[in-house]
């Protein structure tokens, strides 16, 4: 996977066709986390295919199909890649020829802070990303990254929107102008897994962490808030034939019973607690406001609110692609490994495996009518 070089940012962020109006809008918003990336790398080759085949296009990439690509973490990776223009076949070759430089283990006295080092990281966001900024027109739709402002402490959703606040070039510390290889490092600084990145934006420096961090790691929610608030500029029109909103998750992971946990076991299942129920309340608000077509059960008294009405209209259209990784789940996708092998962020060599499972999440899940009335 690689882009080429960067072209100098635009008036109108190479995005004019895109920003004119049009009868329906497509949105696609990928979950974080970590080597469980390969869950939606295998899930969206199967939304490829099926688009392709809907089209008549065997050509056709994502990027010629959604408007707006939003990820967290490796969720962002995923999503600059597919918006560059790139297959699905093209974003699994990066990541498997490059999953062991991404984790490489930090020096002895650095793992007292985090575990793996950054420059292998780097280096292949460096090579692959070249010198594209965001506001450069090599993107070729619109692209959100979420992150987390350590220095301030507060969630950032960066996007190439020219219509929004601070990408205005006028703006000594525009957005567009910054390296897109960096914002992809920022989202993907796990903290305990890897450093910070640092950002220099005019005569400041932040520095930047895993947007896992923030309630936004399933970042849908925020994908329909970017398109449509006035405060954002584009206020692309809603309701459930105007917009889709497809939302791929990385594998929900069931949370231990700490009832009788030790201080640091209590103390790291809490983190793990918030985050997941952060991506819960996340798919939830899409449910209440779109016409939910496909999801897991939110939980046994909810369910899954497929095709659910309620007193307010629809906003959009909505697709959630995920699974519970659970022993139940995993067997009835006809995957029969530990699913303790698929609960870790970076556990490598489960990798080809995560591939797999999403292949099959993608198969069970992904129907072609779907997409009926937006193709």
């Amino acid at each position: 996977m690689k882009t080429s070089q960067s072209e100098p940012t635009e008036s109108a962020n190479g995005l004019d066709q895109l920003l004119k109006p049009r009868p329906v809008r497509r949105l696609l918003a990928i979950d974080g986390g970590g080597v469980r990336g390969a869950i939606p790398i295998g899930v969206l080759s199967r939304i490829e295919q099926v688009l392709r085949d809907r089209t008549g296009r065997p050509g056709l990439v994502l990027a010629d199909y959604f408007d707006f690509i939003g990820g967290t973490s490796i969720g962002a990776v995923i999503a600059a890649a597919l918006s560059t223009g790139l297959s699905l076949d093209e974003v699994r070759s990066f990541a498997t020829e490059n999953l062991s430089r991404f984790f490489q283990p930090a020096s002895i006295w650095k793992r007292f802070r985090h575990k793996y080092s950054a420059e292998g990281l780097n280096q292949c966001l460096i090579e692959n990303f070249g010198e594209v900024e965001l506001g450069s027109s090599k993107l070729k739709t619109l692209v959100m990254i979420v992150l987390r402002n350590a220095s301030t402490d507060s969630p950032w959703i960066v996007t190439n929107n020219p219509l929004a606040k601070y990408n205005d070039a006028s703006r000594l510390d525009c957005n567009l102008r910054l390296p897109l290889w960096q914002l992809l490092r920022g989202s993907a600084a796990a903290p305990t897994f890897f450093p910070c990145e640092r950002i220099r934006l005019d005569a400041n420096d932040f520095q930047f962490v895993d947007g896992a961090g923030t309630i936004a790691n399933n970042p849908a929610f925020q994908l329909f808030l970017q398109a449509t608030l006035p405060a954002y500029g584009l206020k692309w029109p809603t309701g459930p034939d105007k917009m889709l909103l497809i939302s791929v998750g990385t594998g929900g992971v069931p949370t231990p019973n700490t009832a009788d946990a030790h201080f640091f076991a209590n103390a790291l299942a809490q983190i793990k607690c918030l985050s997941a129920g952060a991506t819960i309340e996340q798919d939830l608000l899409c449910r209440l406001l779109g016409r939910c077509l496909c999801g897991d059960p939110i939980d046994r008294e909810l369910g899954d609110l497929i095709r659910a009405e309620f007193a307010w209209p629809a906003q959009f259209t909505y697709c959630r692609y995920n699974a519970e990784l659970s022993a139940a789940m995993l067997g009835a996708l006809g995957h029969r490994r530990s699913p303790a092998r698929f609960h870790t962020l970076d556990n490598t060599s489960a990798f080809a495996e995560l591939l797999a499972l999403g292949e099959s999440i993608g198969s069970a899940r992904v129907r072609p009518e779907h997409f009926d009335g937006f193709v």
